[in-house]
């Protein structure tokens, strides 16, 4: 229980750009967007929290405008790396066994999700954790054409880094004392992410 209470408290937002700044953000956004492994990284509630300390530059020293650019190339090419794996293991994707960091079940969460949207997936599966991560592997897997591919995944990486971290920094801006309602938004962020792709994952099953 403490390992998982260690763990969880090194992965969360705060203690990333604490611990390593706007280097850890466009690490993690990019570990997240491409790497099977980084499905369980807090893009969604790390790109707000940066947005949120960039609008307090004098205290923080995180610029907004490096955040903005460097989050959304680290999605954009983590997503075509993520492509360029699906695309060279192909079908045996689908049969590679589950190990620690592989599940199959994300696999075949995101096939779901890819075939009822077609490309637009691309998109949408920004904003949905660990769909995120194994959209653009079964779109490489499924043998979308890269111009397709890179289309959408241009759109959606700028639209999603983009707009998690403005959302934060107008948050910041706008409302006094801010920092008292920032833990409970990161968490409301968090759920609210996660409901689509346990909506899906339920409509599936019935």
């Amino acid at each position: 229980m403490d390992l998982i209470h260690t763990f969880l408290s090194f992965i969360s937002p705060a203690n990333i750009i604490a611990s390593l700044g706007v280097i850890g953000i466009i690490a993690v956004v990019f570990a997240e967007s491409g790497l099977f492994f980084g499905f369980f990284l807090p893009g969604d509630s790390l790109l707000f929290t940066a947005g949120f300390l960039a609008s307090t530059i004098e205290t923080s020293g995180i610029s907004l405008i490096v955040v903005l650019i460097g989050s959304c190339i680290a999605a954009i090419v983590g997503d075509s790396v993520g492509y360029a794996f699906g695309k060279s293991l192909g079908q045996r994707l689908y049969s590679r066994p589950d190990s620690r960091f592989f599940k199959q079940k994300h696999i075949t969460q995101a096939r779901e999700f890819y075939e009822k949207h077609g490309g637009k997936a691309i998109i949408l599966a920004r904003f949905m954790p660990i769909v995120r991560t194994f959209a653009p592997i079964v779109a490489g897997a499924a043998g979308m054409r890269y111009k397709s591919f890179l289309s959408y995944n241009v759109i959606g990486g700028f639209v999603w880094s983009f707009g998690m971290t403005l959302l934060g920094y107008f948050f910041g801006k706008s409302i006094p004392n801010a920092t008292e309602y920032v833990t409970p938004i990161v968490i409301a962020i968090i759920v609210v992410s996660f409901l689509p792709a346990i909506y899906h994952l339920i409509k599936s099953r019935i």
